[in-house]
């Protein structure tokens, strides 16, 4: 017996090196794979981030598996990193060269690990237009030669109606992606690509933000109006405050709405505009310009008009309650059935797609209102755009969150996923962090 376990000895010795070697090399292997995993994560999730791209991608995810999967004697593994689809992924590879001790008696001194991991943003990515309406007929809807450009971004409605998105005539409308909760009205190849649909309605994402409290009331005085008594008389229905001439003003609460008319050339300084039971109204060849300045509407009447015959030029806040929120609405105003009509007669009031009524009106159909830097929040409104001419086409981003988005006539409205070109936030929810983080390998 002593003899046969003296012979065996280096047997079972060998046999218990080759265990525990093969044991630290399946912990190191696993050691990898999480290093990987979680620099696959780390990775694709800066495409939720305003100014991310796909070198800061990579770098990140390359950092991150160097980190973690650094070992005790300092050994750093080769890292490859890799963008894949339209930013809504990132693929990690790490390897290693393990020397092996049991290894060198069977001349292989050492051996190769290597593992892969695939995360993508899952959903619906680079959210920048989204219909909220979960049941009427078109709560997204173009016709006539109206355009949607959003090549790098994607637009959903969540309307499980069969005709929850609509196209007319030679509308097109072209996106990253197009997803309905229910179905399409219209020739496919108005969409480009087809629209997804039964796609799961998604959560109103800026349901939690909270609106700015209305405060005194801003008195313009006598000098902002100079022209009252011309080119007729001012209805006070467009608005309370009016301003006809040249202005710079300031932000505040301005009960009954304003109404910027006949040539006024009016500035705004940063800061918030609360519309209390008023309109925002531009018409009659005036100009609106601003830069950091966000709209609330609120109260018992509301809605926004820009005419054909006006100029807009808006971005909104850097910082403060509404950043990154150019136009918010109060979710608990209550309906404003009436409409405001268009003193040019230029885009007479259609009904909304399947009669429904009593919605707030927000409409553009300026023909130079080519920056609206920011987020369109209108959670309870309908959102009409009937011009003739490019639409935000200017602005870094445009994100646009309605109850219905109607599109008529001929603009196009170009929805930019610029994110980082602007240091106007982006908020939570929409844009480039609309998505959830998956790894598929």
């Amino acid at each position: 017996m002593l003899v046969l376990f003296a012979l065996m000895m280096p047997v079972l010795m060998g046999l218990s090196a080759a265990a525990m070697e093969f044991a630290s090399l399946v912990k190191r292997r696993t050691e990898l794979q999480r290093a990987a995993d979680s620099a696959s994560i780390a990775g694709v999730n800066q495409f939720k981030l305003a100014n991310a791209d796909d070198a800061a991608a990579i770098r990140t995810a390359q950092a991150t598996a160097q980190a973690q999967a650094r070992d005790s004697s300092g050994t750093t593994p080769r890292v490859m990193a890799a963008v894949i689809g339209s930013h809504t992924g990132v693929e990690v590879t790490v390897s290693e060269t393990v020397p092996l001790s049991f290894g060198k008696l069977l001349n292989i001194p050492n051996i190769d690990i290597s593992v892969h991991s695939t995360a993508k943003l899952a959903g619906t990515t680079r959210l920048c237009l989204l219909a909220l309406d979960p049941l009427a007929q078109g709560a997204f809807h173009l016709e006539t030669a109206a355009r949607v450009t959003a090549t790098d971004c994607s637009l959903y409605s969540n309307s499980v109606s069969p005709a929850g998105i609509e196209g007319e005539n030679a509308a097109v409308a072209k996106a990253l992606s197009t997803c309905t909760a229910g179905g399409y009205s219209g020739s496919s190849t108005i969409f480009i690509p087809p629209p997804a649909l039964n796609c799961p309605p998604l959560r109103d994402p800026l349901i939690d933000r909270q609106g700015p409290t209305p405060e005194s009331c801003v008195d313009l005085g006598f000098f902002t109006n100079p022209k009252k008594y011309v080119d007729g008389i001012d209805d006070p229905a467009y608005g309370v405050n009016i301003v006809s001439g040249f202005a710079t003003l300031s932000p505040g609460t301005y009960c009954g709405g304003l109404h910027i008319t006949k040539g006024a050339q009016v500035s705004l300084r940063p800061g918030i505009y609360i519309m209390q039971d008023g309109p925002l109204v531009v018409d009659k060849n005036a100009s609106l310009t601003g830069s950091y300045t966000g709209f609330y509407f609120t109260g018992a009447r509301g809605g926004l008009l820009f005419d054909e015959k006006s100029v807009v030029s808006l971005t909104a806040p850097k910082d403060g309650i509404m950043a990154g929120l150019l136009f918010f609405e109060d979710r608990l105003a209550p309906p404003a059935p009436v409409s405001l009509l268009p003193p040019s007669g230029k885009g007479k009031a259609k009904p909304a797609p399947g009669a429904i009524t009593a919605l707030r009106e927000y409409r553009i159909i300026s023909d130079n209102a080519r920056t609206l830097l920011g987020t369109i929040y209108l959670p309870v409104g309908r959102l009409i755009i009937d011009s003739k001419k490019p639409v935000a086409d200017q602005s870094a981003y445009t994100v646009i969150i309605a109850r219905m988005i109607n599109l008529y006539d001929g603009p196009d409205l170009v929805l930019n996923a610029r994110y980082g070109s602007t240091d106007v936030p982006v908020p939570n929810g929409v844009g480039p962090s609309s998505a959830d983080t998956q790894l598929t390998q």
